[in-house]
């Protein structure tokens, strides 16, 4: 059996050079079959849990909830798992903190916390909150005695609150004041994200999304990006095949496409492989 001591040793360990993927399951048994599929990291997805709740994204689950399913994915797997953790579920730097603190209290081997307010319209926080949300993440995480990877997002590209250069100013400034990875989700493009890359000396993490979905792992990894996530994708390429399914059956009466589901054998064998030691 693996220990949460092993396995956080092992995601700070993979952090540190190369190029990996971490893939977002939403629930236990997604969780099994990406790490039977070969994962060797495992994040969460806000977007996609709150889906299994029946809640549109963006700050519909509470922080307990949040924490609760982040603790089932820990114990699906024998494999680090790092929580999806939106704004740190609070504004003030210190209840941001506490975040921190839970979320190793479950298990988990890192975080990720957005400079983005979880109400209409995703303003950013200014710059000067923003930065001491994330100063007061890493006091949190360098008290734990474990290694925890914090990872700080500047998500105002993706939203369009904020531009790449004010983007590069805020991870800059996430980076000293100590954030591990940093994280700008989909730039315009690869050129921009090489910007990113070549901004800060701290891991960065890239979003395989939008312009960058082109992209592979080696162009990934030949730009110096640290990390892959996807997000909520392959929780939405599910909600995909369940709606195109229900068009076909309830509008065209026709059952023909569900010849593409994977048979169940081949489920059963890898969630029993994914709950499995590796």
């Amino acid at each position: 059996m693996t220990t949460l001591a092993e396995r956080h040793e092992r995601f700070y360990a993979l952090h540190q050079s190369g190029c990996f993927v971490i893939p977002n399951p939403w629930d236990i048994g997604s969780a099994r079959m990406m790490a039977a599929a070969g994962a060797v990291a495992l994040a969460t997805t806000s977007a996609g849990f709150a889906f299994t709740l029946g809640r549109p994204d963006m700050g519909r689950v509470t922080r307990e909830e949040a924490l609760k399913h982040a603790e089932d994915l820990v114990r699906a797997t024998p494999l680090p798992v790092s929580g999806d953790f939106e704004n740190g579920f609070a504004d003030a730097p210190d209840e941001v903190a506490e975040t921190i603190r839970l979320a190793a209290g479950v298990g988990l081997s890192g975080c990720s916390i957005e400079d983005t307010q979880m109400v209409e319209g995703n303003p950013a926080y200014g710059f000067d909150l923003a930065v001491e949300r994330i100063r007061a993440a890493a006091d949190a995480a360098r008290s734990l005695g474990q290694p925890f990877i914090l990872c700080a997002r500047a998500d105002g590209v993706m939203n369009g609150v904020y531009d790449l250069d004010e983007a590069i100013r805020r991870i800059q400034a996430f980076e000293k004041a100590g954030a591990d990875l940093v994280y700008v989700p989909v730039p315009p493009g690869a050129d921009e994200l090489r910007r990113v890359v070549q901004s800060v000396s701290k891991p960065v993490n890239a979003l395989a999304a939008g312009p960058l979905r082109q992209l592979t792992v080696p162009q990934f990894a030949e730009m110096g990006v640290r990390r892959i996530s996807l997000g909520s994708t392959i929780a939405r390429v599910t909600h995909a095949a369940i709606a195109e399914q229900m068009e076909a059956i309830v509008k065209d009466g026709s059952f023909v496409k569900l010849s593409a589901a994977i048979s169940g054998d081949r489920v059963n064998a890898m969630l029993d492989e994914g709950a499995d030691e590796a």
